[in-house]
């Protein structure tokens, strides 16, 4: 079957809410590793399944602007060159995202057909997934807007479901008509649905032809369509990526596709999908998908347990004990600890609103913070000082920049450092260090082939990163003067 003409296209938006404090606006879920036995993201291992699909094209991503670097970085990690990165100023569901996909698509292949994947989901048998899509490529050929669904194994309330209208006699694989789309149903449902052969899960996956999907999304939300078609009229490039025209994204609705066009069309088709699939989006799903001891428990980090039954706990830096418990969830980063029961685990996305609205910043920012050229981690501050731990990438550089509010001490713990100051430049080797005062021109650079390592200290009336003015930047964060 030829598949020549299959253009994946990733869905890198997103906060995952439900999984914080690890995943967070500033660096959500798809860029984390959740996976046992297992160093790479949830995004990576999404883009090396594509690996098996033979003749398949090269990927299309479409994620936030605040993400492209990470982005990037990740794909630069596993040896993944994209056909695109499409950046979204900011998330309108992902109706627009496959829009603006298609519309990219079609530039160059006027008979591109579209495998839509979201970037978190984990699937464990990817080998069937390669003979699912063989089978969903053979209806999309014939018209068929096509998606993958999962037999449920137990009364999820955290996914969506599809309703075929024919029995499924257990063919994997015949596609079937579409009935209904269901969003998160109560319990009492879900448990209704798992005892019926015409229900499945709803995997988030599609594949059809690009022409046809815009047919139908302008049948059905043809302002959408305008706006899109506008946006990528409008788009530039920058760098390594292609930035969607602002304004007309801006007037776009925000909607998902299954309630743009998967609940209206009638050329519907899903097809049965046996691979492992978890849409990993709550700690009592990854509790679930977790290995666990003789009592239940999961825990990964430095953890003891004593008496304790069916807990999660993920500690990041500190030991956690817990004692006498069941049926609990603890997390702990640098900057925040969450506890909460198992069963309250859909209720964490209504908190980290509240969070947000409150202006508390571990609502949305880790204290590890990625940059182009590497991170930075927050280790410790007050009003008037912070520390930073700062990593800086092999042949990396800062931008040429200096800071109105606050002054800076650098001191090299590994590696070694070009430093330029007021166009003095010098060389820093481990235990050295140098002043930046405030109103001082600077940069700093790793010109070797290892990571950079240094110890940042803060002094100023302001600390905030906004504080900065960029005079030469190898990443293109000038002409808007981004703050990251």
């Amino acid at each position: 079957m030829n598949l020549n003409n299959v253009i994946p296209v990733i869905l890198c938006g997103g906060s995952g809410k439900r999984l914080w404090p690890l995943s967070r606006e500033s660096f959500p879920k798809q860029f984390i590793n959740l996976q046992e036995n297992n160093n790479k993201s949830l995004l990576q291992n999404t883009c090396e399944r594509l690996l098996d699909i033979e003749n398949v094209d090269r990927p299309i991503l479409v994620c936030n602007e605040k993400h492209r670097f990470l982005t990037a970085e990740q794909l630069r990690e596993i040896n993944i060159k994209p056909k695109s990165i499409l950046l979204e100023p900011f998330g309108r569901g992902t109706a627009p995202a496959i829009t603006i996909a298609a519309f990219k698509a079609l530039e160059k292949n006027a008979n591109a057909v579209l495998l839509v994947l979201s970037s978190d989901h984990v699937i464990e048998k990817r080998n069937n997934l390669v003979k699912a899509i063989k089978i969903g490529n053979d209806y999309a050929s014939r018209g068929r807007i096509v998606t993958f669904g999962v037999k449920p194994s137990y009364p999820e309330t955290g996914y969506g479901y599809i309703e075929s209208v024919n029995l499924q006699n257990n063919n994997n694989n015949k596609g079937f008509d579409i009935k209904r789309f269901i969003e998160k149903p109560k319990l009492s449902k879900a448990k209704e649905y798992i005892n019926n052969e015409n229900f499945f899960w709803n995997s988030g996956i599609f594949i059809f032809k690009a022409k046809d999907i815009l047919k139908e999304i302008k049948s059905f939300e043809p302002e959408l369509i305008e706006n899109c078609k506008k946006s990528m009229a409008n788009s530039s490039l920058d760098l390594d990526f292609e930035r969607i025209g602002i304004e007309n994204f801006s007037n776009c609705k925000n909607i998902s596709f299954d309630n743009a066009v998967m609940e209206k069309t009638n050329l519907g088709t899903v097809i049965p999908l046996d691979v492992g699939w978890k849409d990993i989006g709550s700690w009592d799903q990854l509790w679930d998908y977790s290995s666990k001891d003789n009592s239940g428990n999961s825990s990964q980090g430095n953890i003891f347990l004593e008496n304790s039954k069916d807990c999660f706990f993920r500690s990041e830096n500190r030991l956690i004990v817990g004692i006498n418990l069941k049926d609990i969830i603890v997390i702990e980063t640098n900057d925040a600890v969450l506890v909460l029961s198992k069963d309250s685990s859909q209720e964490i996305k209504k908190v980290v609103n509240k969070l947000k609205n409150k202006k508390f910043k571990e609502s949305t920012e880790h204290s590890k913070i990625y940059r182009p050229w590497g991170h930075f981690i927050t280790l410790i501050e007050d009003q008037n000082w912070k520390v930073k731990k700062i990593v800086v990438n092999a042949n990396s550089s800062l931008s040429s920049q200096l800071h109105k509010k606050r002054s800076e001490h650098w001191t090299v713990v590994s590696g070694s450092a070009e430093v330029e100051v007021d166009s003095k430049v010098s060389i820093l080797k481990k235990n050295q260090s140098t002043y930046i005062p405030k109103n001082c021109k600077h940069r700093l650079s790793n010109p070797n082939n290892f990571l950079l390592t240094l110890i940042e200290v803060q002094n100023g009336e302001y600390l905030g990163e906004d504080d900065i003015l960029r005079f030469e930047d190898i990443y293109g964060r000038i002409i808007k003067n981004q703050k990251n």
